[in-house]
């Protein structure tokens, strides 16, 4: 048995050294009723040809991206992936490394953190980033608890509706026991506007939440409520799409305070939601108040640029009560996917698929409503996702009919929000093609 982790010797040097006899002497404390006392139904072990077998049958049962054409969204995306990502990713020091400690940080690890560091701040025209969190969603959680912090205000957070729903439910549960009220404004024309901001506004608001493009892939008028945010001395958080600003402005053009994203559009394949990775960047000033690492260049005694962890306010390198986060790790291997892939995708790369997205999609809407079954649920400027109503209002069965078909539709939105029970919400990326779309369109034309 090779892979036992311990022996009966191991296991009696451990009971030895709590002072018991036995495994029942150690549990004995435990209340009967709360004990398990018939055996566990495991099935006998297999040799590692059978296991490898077994576990091939049961992966094949999967459906995957592979197999039908992709046209979800809602946070994760089928966008192309250069080989050189793989290629470099899979290398066996940065495969294999996990996230580092000061002491065991490898120059090459740290020089990866810091050019992703550069990128992530040029994407998003922010003046600092740190070395990656968990996902899309705990930046964004992290960002309000950062806002809290800076601002000194515990009163007020104000999102949009048009935020993606799971992320404002995280948002929700970091929030709960802090006595923070959380206010939604509800987006009736599929994104905020700014009087509705002005509104909620006062003196304990910590912080603005926008994602732009939004969930249902809007564009928001986010330089307006830079503005009237700012004004009010609460900070402006921008969840944003890292491909869309091929075409768009920066959150730090806008006017943000904190841009956080989701990252996994550079350059890591969808693979059944996760581990993604998580982008936050921030003005110079609230620096201190950041989450997670930072890595920084020096010059060693021999004055060679050299590469080391500093800012290290997290529980791990600081007491407690002044750390910033209990954020422990980061997502570093994902983190070097998307710095090989915008390293070799650049700034015209990025601006390409920005467009194709942006002009695929256009295509996809002005197709899908030349049948009076469906139209588009909001009248307002896209990028590269938009919201179908079917007014035979079968959503549910009309993408069930699809996958059957070779496709993944889109994602319904039922689930979330209620008065839009009969829409779905359908991603376009660079990938695909115009037979793809015009195929999805035909299909559904005729369900």
């Amino acid at each position: 048995m090779p892979y036992t982790s311990t022996t009966a010797d191991d296991e009696h040097a451990m009971l030895k050294a709590i002072g018991v006899e036995s495994i029942e002497e150690l549990f004995e404390p435990i209340p009967g009723e709360l004990r398990l006392r018939e055996e566990l139904k495991i099935p006998p072990a297999m040799g590692e040809l059978e296991l490898m077998q077994h576990m091939t049958e049961l992966a094949s049962r999967n459906s995957h991206t592979g197999q039908k054409v992709c046209f979800l969204g809602g946070g994760s995306y089928d966008h192309f992936i250069p080989s050189v990502v793989d290629a470099i990713a899979s290398r066996g020091e940065f495969y294999t490394s996990y996230t580092p400690y000061q002491a065991e940080v490898s120059q090459g690890n740290l020089q990866v953190m810091f050019e992703y560091q550069t990128l992530i701040c040029q994407i998003s025209g922010m003046d600092v980033s740190n070395a990656s969190l968990y996902d899309g969603g705990s930046a964004i959680a992290e960002a309000v608890l950062m806002s809290i912090s800076a601002t000194r205000r515990h009163g007020k957070v104000i999102s949009a509706t048009t935020v993606h729903p799971e992320y404002r439910q995280i948002v929700r549960t970091y929030t709960k026991n802090l006595g923070v009220q959380f206010v939604e404004i509800d987006s009736p024309h599929g994104r905020i506007h700014a009087d509705q901001v002005a509104a909620e506004l006062d003196a304990e608001t910590a912080c603005v939440l926008v994602q732009h493009p939004n969930f249902f892939g809007n564009l928001e008028e986010v330089k307006a409520l830079s503005s009237l945010t700012q004004a009010a001395g609460a900070l402006l958080i921008v969840s944003f799409d890292p491909i869309s600003v091929g075409l768009l402005k920066s959150p730090g053009a806008l006017g943000a305070d904190i841009a956080v994203a989701e990252g996994q559009s550079l350059g890591t394949p969808l693979q059944f939601g996760g581990p993604y990775l998580g982008i936050m960047a921030t003005r110079e000033k609230f620096m201190r108040r950041m989450p997670g690492r930072i890595a920084g260049q020096t010059v060693d005694r021999r004055d060679r640029r050299c590469w080391v962890l500093t800012l290290q306010t997290r529980e791990q390198h600081i007491r407690r009560e002044k750390a910033t986060s209990n954020i422990c790790t980061n997502q570093g291997l994902f983190a070097l996917r998307s710095s090989v892939y915008l390293s070799a995708m650049g700034r015209r790369g990025l601006q390409e698929a920005a467009e194709l997205s942006l002009r695929k999609a256009h295509y996809a809407a002005d197709r899908l409503t030349c049948n009076n079954r469906f139209s588009i649920e909001f009248d307002v400027p896209f990028f590269k996702e938009f919201v179908v109503r079917d007014r035979r209002s079968n959503v549910p069965q009309l993408i069930a009919d699809a996958a059957d078909e070779g496709f993944f539709a889109g994602v319904p939105l039922g689930s979330w929000y209620p008065d839009l029970q009969d829409c779905l919400l359908v991603a376009v990326t660079e990938k695909r093609t115009k037979r793809e779309i015009d195929d999805l369109v035909s299909l559904l034309s005729r369900m």
